[in-house]
């Protein structure tokens, strides 16, 4: 049987030379650690950390009709994004399912980039392909000429602001403009994944080495760290942001995920799953995502069974667990039944021959401070 060639972004020789672990992540050979987890996730949450994310796709939809076919396909609406800003946004299936969750941002007028999972990428180029037939508007795909390198953490400005022609200062929250970083032609946006400030920057593919290099020169003063994706995702856990395929997937609709308020009900566009959508809004979700909050050592993962209180009857199941670095203590996110789902609510988790209690507690787990 023939191997799988891995797809390589365009830093694959500098994370060697970083000393970084590569493995196979939604066919991409990326670096998961450099000098450990634990020490990459320090040093977003206390620092700044510099992570290759230029797996992700790069989407590009655009004419006189983009927003409408985008509003149609989605299930926000993009028409109204304000120039220079983004939402999050996912795409469904008529049942109501997520096939992904998204980033769509509005860089102009009649030009939006959407910024799919890099698992979904081709799945969702084609359901864009076949909802859009009919508007006026045309899908480019550039995520295999897209590099994206995101430097997050509380000093991540300070790092940034020297080598960049772009007023950050005045640049918000899921905001993004057209600007240069470290000489080179960028899309700067003022997005992450870690639940830290941070910036993401959209690239020309050759163009990532240059960048990635002045900002891990500029940012040692800083601490800056190169981090890898083991660390993004004991960051987005602690944060409470969901994974596809862990917290989202076909099986689930947003509303059980707690994501309700992205599903714009109110526009007038008719879109891919209003139907199901609007039935689970007015008769309430069959499960519903939590946090929980581990008791003692042990550590809950994917897949392990969140059981009743003292008792054999399985109620929910674990989407992701680690241990918090930032709390010191055990965490996960799991779907339970709404009737089960109350913050406070004690239950039990099943890890290898043992159970480990957890309380039920709101999400996130962390939020910066303001």
């Amino acid at each position: 049987m023939e191997t799988a060639v891995l797809l390589q972004t365009a830093l694959v020789e500098r994370h060697r030379s970083l000393g970084g672990r590569l493995i196979d992540f939604a066919g991409w050979e990326m670096p998961v650690q450099y000098s450990g987890i634990l020490d990459e996730h320090r040093a977003v949450r206390e620092r700044v950390g510099l992570f290759d994310l230029s797996h992700m796709g790069e989407v590009w939809v655009s004419g006189p009709e983009a927003g409408a076919g985008l509003a149609a396909a989605l299930v926000t609406d993009p028409p109204r994004l304000a120039e220079g800003r983004a939402h999050y946004s996912m795409i469904c299936a008529p049942d109501g399912g997520i096939i992904d969750d998204l980033i769509v941002y509005r860089v102009g007028p009649d030009r939006f980039m959407v910024v799919p999972n890099a698992s979904n990428r081709e799945v969702v180029v084609a359901e864009l392909r076949d909802r859009l037939a009919g508007f006026d508007a045309a899908i480019d795909d550039a995520s295999l000429r897209t590099s994206l390198v995101a430097i997050q953490g509380p000093r991540a400005a300070e790092v940034l602001v020297p080598l960049t022609d772009v007023d950050l200062a005045s640049l918000k929250y899921y905001a993004i403009v057209e600007g240069h970083a470290c000489g080179k032609p960028a899309l700067i946006a003022r997005t992450g994944y870690t639940g830290e400030d941070g910036f993401e920057l959209f690239l020309e593919w050759d163009d990532a080495l240059a960048v990635w290099d002045a900002l891990l020169d500029a940012g040692q003063g800083a601490g800056i760290e190169p981090c890898g994706l083991g660390s993004r995702d004991t960051l987005r856990l602690e944060a409470g942001m969901p994974l596809y395929g862990n917290e989202l997937g076909r099986d689930t609709n947003p509303f059980e995920a707690g994501l309700g308020r992205v599903v714009k009900l109110d526009k007038t566009n008719d879109f891919t799953g209003r139907a199901a959508l609007e039935q689970v809004a007015a008769e309430g979700p069959s499960k519903q995502l939590v946090g929980l909050r581990l008791n003692g050592r042990a550590i809950a993962r994917h897949g392990s069974v969140v059981l009743a209180p003292e008792s054999p009857t399985e109620i929910g199941v674990v989407t992701s667990g680690a241990p918090s670095p930032t709390l010191g203590t055990p965490i996960a996110m799991a779907y339970v039944p709404p009737a089960s789902s109350a913050v406070g609510t004690m239950v039990e988790v099943a890890i290898r021959s043992a159970n480990a209690q957890a309380e039920i507690v709101p999400l996130p787990f962390y939020k910066r401070p303001s």
